[in-house]
């Protein structure tokens, strides 16, 4: 009889400690994300990428211990040779400098170098860093002699890239005041996406935007773009994945800037890491560029909303709507503009197609004229500034949590 209760405690324990392990399995979240894009010749550096260093900047939303890097080449016809890359804390305010003892190399295949085929990302290694919720985080390239002629980036970074020639092929030194002294770019080269191991529960959201999601009005290097605040306010109860997918000039449908939302959102939504809630805010583009039969491009704009939703729910996404912002005062703004625009935010509160509804419209609008957003809230009666960009990033939040 002993030696029964005996076997029983000890399958209790196995359980218990199976039980315990398992709890405490961590897995890949997205805390950081950025769209691709095709750069054109205006916004790649003076010179080329090749035998140059670049250190860029960016708000991570929530931290951990263990990290890995996505680089991407997606959107290049060539391949781009990479000899190193490392992560650092940023000295801030400086931006451009580094903690020099943050300094870590990243891995690819056990490798410090790395070429990336045209058309193709990459994920990094697992590395080990202690990255703080809501920090900034630069990550320095040192690439190779062989790189596109158009490089794949993201060029509303609002945050400025530091871009500095190799000496006789040998890369920068990582604390080399000289990032501070050569050119300088506020665009993002090849970086896609940081994922960190977090605990299973963790929630993130994937935002679908376009300029206004982008940052447009915002301030170069403050990190002041509404879904900084969004994920700030989140991040300050829990660690809250926060992926910014905004590119200005986007539309949902055809035209605009970059691929459009139709074209791009199985790899910048469905193809990020760990997304369980999605933001569609995007459209005024497609009705500000509009130029005639209002109607069908209304209905269209809508039937491609419903697609889109359909596919994030199918993978178990919960999906808000956000409603589209006053022009009134903008060049865009027209009588058919806004009635398209009352059209669409009418289907969005009341069609029942989203989980819920994030009433932008609504919490930005002028109440003495509702085609209006608030003067304090917009320097050009299109995009928001920081201060309206803090109202939508903490109304977001209430919604989210």
């Amino acid at each position: 009889m002993k030696r029964q209760a005996i076997k029983i405690l000890s399958l209790a324990l196995v359980l218990a400690t199976s039980s315990s392990v398992a709890f405490a399995q961590k897995v890949w979240k997205g805390s950081w994300a950025t769209a691709v894009e095709w750069t054109g010749k205006g916004d790649m550096p003076k010179e080329s990428l090749s035998n140059r260093s670049c250190r860029q900047v960016v708000h991570v939303s929530f931290g951990g211990e263990e990290l890995r890097v996505k680089l991407s080449n997606e959107q290049s016809k060539e391949p781009v040779k990479i000899k190193s890359v490392y992560i650092a804390d940023t000295d801030v305010p400086s931006n451009w400098g580094i903690n020099a003892k943050t300094v870590k190399y990243l891995k690819f295949n056990g490798k410090k170098n790395v070429t990336i085929a045209p058309g193709k990302a990459i994920f990094s290694d697992d590395l080990k860093y202690a990255l703080k919720s809501g920090q900034r985080l630069t990550i320095t390239i040192d690439y190779g002699k062989q790189t596109p002629v158009n490089a794949t980036s993201h060029r509303g970074s609002r945050t400025t890239s530091y871009i500095v020639s190799n000496v006789k092929g040998k890369a920068v030194k990582p604390a080399d005041a000289a990032f501070d002294k050569q050119e300088k770019a506020d665009h993002w080269y090849n970086l896609s996406a940081i994922d960190v191991k977090t605990d299973k529960a963790t929630p993130v959201v994937a935002i679908l935007g376009n300029s206004i999601t982008d940052g447009r009005g915002s301030t170069t290097n403050h990190q002041n773009r509404w879904t900084d605040f969004l994920s700030d306010a989140l991040n300050a109860e829990k660690p809250y994945g926060v992926l910014n997918l905004g590119i200005g000039g986007n539309c949902v449908v055809q035209g605009g800037l970059s691929e459009p939302a139709m074209k791009r959102f199985d790899r910048d939504i469905l193809g990020q890491t760990g997304v369980d809630k999605l933001i569609i805010f995007e459209g005024t583009n497609d009705i500000g560029c509009c130029n005639g039969n209002y109607e069908h491009v209304t209905d269209t704009l809508i039937a491609c909303y419903k697609v889109l939703i359909a596919k994030a729910k199918a993978k178990g996404i919960k999906v808000y709507g956000g409603t589209i912002t006053p022009t009134k005062g903008n060049g865009w703004y027209s009588f058919w503009h806004e009635a398209m625009r009352q059209t669409v935010n009418e289907w969005i509160r009341k069609s029942g197609a989203f989980d819920e509804v994030i009433d932008f419209d609504e919490l930005t609008r002028d109440p003495k004229d509702p085609q209006r957003l608030k003067a304090e809230y917009s320097d050009d009666w299109l995009h928001l500034n920081p201060k309206g960009y803090e109202a939508m990033g903490k109304f977001a939040a209430e919604k989210l949590k």
